[in-house]
């Protein structure tokens, strides 16, 4: 019987601090994207994505911005989404800026 009540105890023991531990990862995960992304948008702009991609780079920008207002009202789920789609546009502007830089360097 006691080691029943006491293997309960150790259960609910891990669930408590595991569950809060999760109700918090909606903030953690969007910081963890958020860095990466700002890291990725200023790759872009270094690549020329201003220049040679401006729509998918402003794109990326504008996202990134929406992403950040939605987290200061705790809106994980949609921050997340936006930082994602920034994120992916400021990868298209970099492949684009570094296809256009290298077809305009050809020799012609």
């Amino acid at each position: 019987m006691h080691v029943r009540f006491f293997g309960y105890l150790f259960t609910a023991g891990l669930a408590i601090p595991f569950f809060f531990f999760l109700s918090g990862c909606g903030g953690t995960l969007y910081a963890v994207y958020a860095t990466s992304t700002s890291s990725r948008v200023e790759e872009a702009k270094a690549a020329g994505a201003v220049e040679y991609a401006p729509y998918l780079y402003y794109l990326a920008q504008e996202h990134m911005k929406k992403a950040s207002e939605e987290a200061s009202r705790a809106e994980y789920g949609d921050a997340l989404h936006l930082i994602k789609l920034a994120d992916h546009y400021a990868e298209q502007a970099i492949e684009t800026s570094r296809t256009a830089r290298s077809s305009s360097t050809l020799p012609q």
